[in-house]
């Protein structure tokens, strides 16, 4: 279990909240949610706390405690130096959302002050093709506001002596709104805030989901309880294609992947932040507090049950550590702490979230495949969702390139800056 997630139950298990309830208060719903992890539970927060949704909405989670969700086990961290805009303009007011938070949780009393650990993102390549790929990259990134500079191994060398570079041909850096960020923090205000503002969350599974044409009408629980919907959002993370089929659906493209975090110590730590970095080898590491964090996918990197959570503890004496070790030679000399497993919500096709509605059906929603980036994400998919329920349309930031339409006719839109 991370440390993430223990900060996470802490914060949420408290006398603020109500005991959790497994049985609806009513048998109908303006809006249904699918999940109440960090995307359901922003989506919520926003429909009905900062757009003043005034119809009922219900929340329903097969576990608030969340213990297995990706919300659980996420590293959150917030970058721009994604490869599409409309990634980068995601996180661009997630940036925003972080510095305003107190501003846009008010009135409600003792919200804390939120910042960014600015330390970067470092992608690294000793790839041509990948080198050029990243200086095309950088120039949208810049053309955006980014703060991405690329740099020669002498410029990574001379802001960052720690590293072992023989093999690195450049690399892409930005420092600037790029890092850690308390990502729990905002999970509990988004749940607090939305149940002081009406919204209803219980703990149960929908075993169904009725259909007639082009409208959704209701769900039923595995209690057997059947509630009409007017809108049903599937915000089920890696379980959103069974909850898609429920629906009458083809099955979506998103599948669980495991992905391995271990936090070390170092016996002689950095004199310096370590920026997150990607290497070419595929694992990333980086500053966490006075110990690191270093992230993997496993060797086969195959999809899973949604309950496999098994760590091949091998894996980072044969694998991780050697190459950690031999980008960073003070890293040869380290203590393990702790490890866990997560699951990205990986959509195969491209990387990329499936958000919208379905061009088949008027009401119901999907918030999907997040493919690893989903927390630093959160806040503008729940602002999209909110206008899409309130007003028919986007209104803040258009999010239709990522629409399930693109699925169903196979026009991927490739995310290529994927960790």
């Amino acid at each position: 279990m991370s440390a993430y997630h223990n900060q996470m139950v802490a914060m949420i298990e408290d006398s603020a909240m109500a005991p959790n309830k497994t049985i609806p208060e009513k048998n109908s719903y303006d809006v249904v949610i699918i999940g109440g992890a960090m995307m359901g539970s922003s989506c919520a927060w926003f429909l009905k706390k900062h757009y003043g949704f005034d119809g009922s909405v219900l929340v329903v989670d097969r576990d608030l405690s969340y213990e297995f969700a990706s919300t659980s086990h996420t590293n959150s961290c917030v970058r721009q130096q994604f490869s599409n805009e409309l990634n980068i303009r995601l996180s661009q007011f997630t940036v925003d959302f972080i510095r305003d938070f107190k501003q846009f949780m008010a009135p409600e009393p003792d919200v804390p002050e939120l910042r960014i650990q600015n330390f970067g993102y470092l992608y690294l390549t000793d790839d041509p093709a990948k080198a050029e790929i990243l200086k095309k990259l950088q120039a949208i990134q810049s053309d955006l506001g980014a703060g991405t500079t690329i740099l020669s191994p002498a410029d990574i060398a001379a802001r960052y002596p720690f590293y072992e570079l023989d093999d690195i041909i450049l690399g892409s850096l930005n420092t600037k709104d790029e890092g850690y960020f308390e990502g729990s923090t905002i999970f509990e205000w988004f749940r607090r805030s939305a149940r002081h503002a009406g919204v209803e969350y219980i703990e149960n599974e929908v075993a169904a989901i009725a259909r007639t044409g082009r409208k959704v009408t209701g769900i039923t629980l595995a209690s057997g309880e059947t509630i009409s919907a007017g809108t049903i959002i599937n915000a089920s993370g890696t379980r959103a294609s069974k909850t898609a089929e429920m629906a009458g659906f083809d099955p979506l493209p998103v599948e669980p992947r495991i992905r391995y975090t271990y936090i070390i110590e170092a016996e002689q730590p950095l004199d310096q932040d370590l920026p997150l970095t990607i290497d070419p080898t595929g694992i990333h590491y980086r500053t966490y507090g006075s110990q690191y964090m270093v992230g993997s996918p496993p060797a086969d990197d195959y999809p899973r049950a949604h309950d496999d959570f098994a760590m091949d503890h091998s894996y980072w004496e044969n694998h991780v550590w050697p190459i950690l070790a031999a980008r960073i030679p003070a890293f040869e000399a380290v203590k393990m702490v702790n490890v866990w497993a997560g699951h990205y919500s990986y959509n195969t096709v491209d990387q990329n979230a499936i958000v919208g509605l379905h061009p088949d059906c008027d009401n119901f929603i999907f918030m999907n495949g997040f493919s690893g980036h989903g927390l630093q994400q959160s806040p503008g998919m729940g602002r999209g969702v909110a206008e899409l329920i309130m007003h028919g349309a986007y209104q803040s930031l258009d999010l239709s390139p990522l629409g399930i339409d693109r699925i169903l006719e196979h026009r991927p839109y490739l995310e290529m800056a994927i960790i």
